[in-house]
């Protein structure tokens, strides 16, 4: 039989790949794979074998950071490797070359060639993998930040330094800062860690980043959980430990226990490390929260744009019925984010933006609300997503299936575990009801509000269905406002007539 030519790098039939190597013969598969693949290794130059371990670290690599990893000077050896059949590559990936996994478990595992690598020699490989991706990513990152390339060696880093123990951690440490910073939440996906008890600083950094991403898609709770866990490892390094205290906290605060947050945002900003500016953002929420409005907005000259001040100054407009100026903050906040380059945080705004609008007019609601769902496209912000929907209630109060759609609504809430949005949802209903004249209904949706913010966080939403209905409070208000009750009054109660007006002119 005549030797085939040579098979294309997509291969991934081992079959074919001998068959590419060597031409078959029914010898060629009567052995086991580890000695196929020792006699695979025999033909390969003593560079190429060493070449061939180095990358059976990484997931995908290119000739750089193929040579870097195995210690060598030139790239002639790892180009060389890459016209082999058994790499494939794909030249529109971000690192082009890989190998199939059924070859790197089998190379890790080799235990019949002469040459195999010791626990050392793997330990060491790893060492320079995981540094060469931290100056692959840090010398882009200087050019033109790139969050795919760095998404991308945080998931090679993190399981490179979780599986073979790895110190050094510097550059994933800012990494990790990077990636958090604007609340886009791609998953990292790494493979299950052999034990799950994290036993070293680069266990506990993976699980920390593990646990804030897939907040996104698990209940809240098993977050704070998760973190609490961390924390009590000790194991975390200095620099990232008032992060994991910093996303319990923001768990905590969707869980509605307000008091656990606001002691870990108070520990965040005591340290006044790089996430101090957020806790301190946090702070004033709570204290907003809680009905204390003029301390909220004392703070907002004192956050920046690291603390989110557009953000917060808009919460504090919008939540007295004061939605021109909520609108002004947030459309001012939306172009800071973009200015910055921050999607996340721009998408968090048009959120926002939306439900002021929404409250005022439902046409131009429309058009904002479409726009954060673009936004929102790839973000995973699993919150704001709930709480765009919430707007759309708002923006058809009295009219169609409020109600219903607001049922379904807190279904999505609950299993997400974000308590915190059903009293989003009751302030919806209780103005759709406003709107439409329905005071049991009205009655109601207060009733179940009282429920939801008898810790007194949220209380002033009690106070502005009331308002909005024209309701006499039951008894005074613990509310702070930096207007007077009478303006908020004023104010919600109008937005109402606004919107029956609007309806009848529909009509």
């Amino acid at each position: 039989m005549n030797a085939p030519g040579p098979i294309g790098r997509t291969a991934d039939s081992w079959r074919l790949f001998w068959t590419a190597c060597c031409g078959p013969t029914p010898a060629d598969f009567d052995c086991s794979f580890p000695a196929l693949l020792a006699r695979t290794l025999s033909d390969l130059t003593p560079e190429e074998r060493h070449l061939l371990r180095s990358i059976a670290l990484l997931d995908a690599f290119d000739l750089d950071l193929a040579t870097q990893t195995a210690g060598l000077t030139h790239q002639a050896p790892a180009r060389r490797l890459t016209e082999r059949p058994l790499i494939s590559e794909n030249p529109y990936a971000l690192w082009p070359y890989h190998r199939h996994r059924a070859i790197r478990t089998a190379v890790q595992d080799d235990q019949h060639s002469d040459d195999r690598w010791t626990t050392a020699d793997w330990h060491q490989a790893a060492t320079r993998a995981l540094a060469a991706l931290g100056d692959q990513w840090t010398k882009a990152a200087a050019l033109a930040p790139s969050r795919m390339l760095l998404v991308a060696c945080l998931r090679q880093g993190l399981r490179l330094a979780r599986d073979h123990h790895l110190t050094g951690l510097g550059w994933l440490i800012e990494a990790a800062y990077v990636y958090t910073d604007d609340s886009v939440w791609e998953p990292l996906a790494l493979p299950a860690p052999p034990d799950p008890a994290p036993d070293s600083p680069a266990d506990a950094v993976a699980e920390l980043l593990t646990a804030i991403t897939r907040r996104q898609r698990e209940h809240r709770q098993l977050t704070a959980d998760r973190l609490t866990t961390v924390l009590d490892t000790g194991l975390l390094p200095a620099e990232l430990t008032e992060m994991a205290l910093y996303y319990r906290a923001k768990a905590h605060k969707d869980l509605s226990q307000n008091a656990n947050a606001r002691r870990g945002m108070q520990q965040v900003a005591d340290a006044d490390g790089r996430l101090a500016p957020k806790a301190r953002r946090a702070l004033a929420n709570l204290a907003r929260l809680a009905g204390d409005f003029p301390t909220a907005l004392d703070a907002v000259p004192t956050l920046g744009w690291k603390g989110r001040h557009h953000r917060v100054l808009g919460d504090i407009h919008w939540s007295q019925g004061d939605t021109a100026a909520a609108i002004a903050a947030f459309e001012a906040g939306r172009a800071e984010a973009e200015a910055h380059a921050a999607a996340g945080e721009r998408a968090m705004m048009q959120v926002r933006l939306a439900l002021a609008v929404s409250f005022t007019d439902p046409t131009r609601a429309d058009d904002e609300l479409a726009l954060a769902h673009q936004l929102l496209e790839g973000l995973d912000q699993r919150s704001n997503t709930l709480l765009a929907q919430v707007v759309a209630l708002i923006k058809d109060a009295g009219t169609g299936d409020v109600t219903a759609r607001a049922h379904n609504l807190r279904t999505d809430i609950e299993t997400a575990g974000l308590p915190f949005l059903h009293r989003f949802v009751e302030l919806a209903l209780a103005f759709h009801h406003a709107v439409r004249g329905e005071d049991q209904d009205v009655a109601a949706a207060i009733s179940r509000l009282r429920t939801l913010t008898a810790t007194g966080d949220f209380a002033y939403f009690t106070d502005i269905a009331h308002f909005m209905a024209g309701l006499p409070l039951p008894e005074p208000s613990t509310t702070r406002w930096t207007k007077s009750e009478t303006d908020v009054r004023s104010a919600w109660r109008c937005l109402v007539q606004a919107r029956q007006a609007h309806l009848r002119a529909g009509n």
